[in-house]
């Protein structure tokens, strides 16, 4: 059987982009569109891709790390150069190609599989992926034979009156005999300083051989990143995708247009996700979760039957049944336990938190280890930083820490002590202790209306 490798062109600048950023690197619903490109290859069982990286090829090559092999485009010389380069570096049996292009992420792996079956039917020298579009500006146009045949493919640049109005297109995509490729490579035309591997088409029709083709007929999912422009429209279609996947998962989403999902969350059966919510990164939430309204969740794990109310949890991890909000924002490294109740206004970070402990309002808990069934009082501030370094802070189980407490780190307060409201500690709280830590309250007998009376005298 054939042995087939997939070759990924990521050298390109993307100038119509308008960005310091290689377009490879440029997200789509929050992945790098190169990524999900690789991941329609390693789908549809194609093994690991060689990736041609040129333009900010090391920031290329981290993202794919251990994803992908590699081969760099000493300058960039256009598509048939970057193929030329990718198969000086292919082993000797590798019979096809699979060509794609970083720029094109909605690629769905079934259609590679297709494209395979088509190509190794057909025995032709190369397989296209061709799709008709309303509006071809700026694509390659397909050019066929009277059977019907591709003869050529004609770039935008170079249409006369009749291709123009051609609307079946080239999408960049296809299959390419190795052999057959190799002769033809080396003498494509440049235009300027590239070369174009669509033109490879001529000379392999010029040698007699065939070249067939598969007419996709969803064209969104070919479509290329060329603009800002682009990446919206894609950004729409990679998200309606996500809530789709969700849908079919058992999830609710109340109100898809302003729910922004990106496509390595996952989320389980039986949640509820309410509006203006933003699950970002690789997040991963459990079954029967409330998250939202006014959420943000950002590369975090949250467990079964979390709630979690206008809020913002980045890097943390949530236990079962732990309730969020609203107006709190974890940070990144906080744990919380099962049955935490983290209320309004409390921020933490780097803390973990224990059974069924509670910071209902108000609070900041840095770089804290907190034990189970602590009640955290209204206005408490870990002072972790000094200036200069961090400190922790541990306490122990069923401690009870008073409003208004100010905890100067490092410190520790033992199981089942008290810390008395208002106070600022400095020292060790033994277990059982009732810490007090301020001034002694004094009343002046009449000074208040001695006061009164000096101003009205004046």
């Amino acid at each position: 059987m054939a042995k087939t490798a997939a070759v990924i062109l990521a050298a390109g600048r993307g100038t119509r982009m308008r960005s310091g950023r290689a377009k490879a690197l440029h997200e789509l619903g929050g992945v790098p569109l190169v990524l999900h490109v690789v991941r329609a290859v390693e789908r549809a069982g194609l093994g690991t891709p060689l990736v041609v990286t040129g333009y900010q090829a090391e920031r290329v090559e981290e993202v794919l790390e251990g994803r992908a092999e590699f081969v760099r485009q000493p300058a960039m010389r256009g598509t048939g150069d970057a193929v030329f380069h990718a198969l000086a570096e292919l082993s000797d049996d590798v019979d096809d190609i699979v060509v794609l292009y970083a720029d094109c992420p909605l690629i769905p792996e079934t259609l590679l599989t297709e494209l395979l079956q088509r190509h190794h039917q057909d025995t032709t020298a190369a397989t296209l992926v061709t799709t008709i579009v309303d509006d071809p500006s700026g694509y390659g146009r397909i050019v066929r034979g009277e059977d019907g045949t591709v003869e050529a493919i004609i770039e935008d640049v170079a249409t006369d009156e009749i291709t123009r109005a051609i609307q079946e297109i080239n999408s960049g995509i296809g299959v390419w005999r190795v052999h057959a490729l190799r002769q033809i490579l080396p003498g494509l035309s440049s235009h300027g300083e590239e070369q174009y591997l669509t033109e490879a088409v001529q000379a392999l029709r010029h040698q007699g051989e065939r070249i067939g083709s598969i007419l996709w007929d969803d064209a969104d999912q070919l479509m290329g990143i060329n603009t800002r422009r682009d990446l919206a429209q894609a950004e729409a279609i990679c998200r309606r995708r996500t809530l789709n996947r969700l849908y079919d998962e058992g999830v609710t989403v109340i109100d898809p247009a302003t729910t922004y999902v990106d496509a390595e969350v996952e989320v389980g059966q039986d949640t509820v996700i309410y509006p203006m919510t933003f699950l970002k990164g690789n997040t991963k939430i459990g079954r029967e979760c409330h998250i939202g309204p006014l959420t943000t969740v950002v590369n975090s794990r949250l467990a079964d039957g979390v709630v979690v109310q206008q809020s913002v949890v980045e890097q943390s991890i949530i236990s079962s049944t732990a309730h969020v909000g609203p107006f709190s924002h974890l940070r990144a490294g906080t744990f919380l336990d099962r049955d935490v109740k983290i209320g309004n206004f409390v921020e933490l970070k780097n803390a973990r938190v224990g059974i069924a402990s509670k910071a209902a309002h108000h609070s900041y808990l840095g770089d804290a280890t907190i034990g189970g069934r602590v009640n955290i009082g209204a206005g408490t501030v870990i002072v972790n930083f000094d200036g200069m370094a961090k400190h922790p802070t541990f306490i122990g189980d069923e401690a009870f820490i008073g409003c208004n407490s100010n905890l100067v780190a490092p410190l520790e307060i033992g199981p089942g002590a008290y810390v008395a409201a208002g106070s600022t500690l400095t020292q060790n709280v033994p277990a059982d202790a009732l810490a007090i830590a301020r001034g002694r309250q004094e009343n002046k007998a009449g000074w208040a209306k001695a006061r009164r009376a000096e101003r009205s005298n004046t």
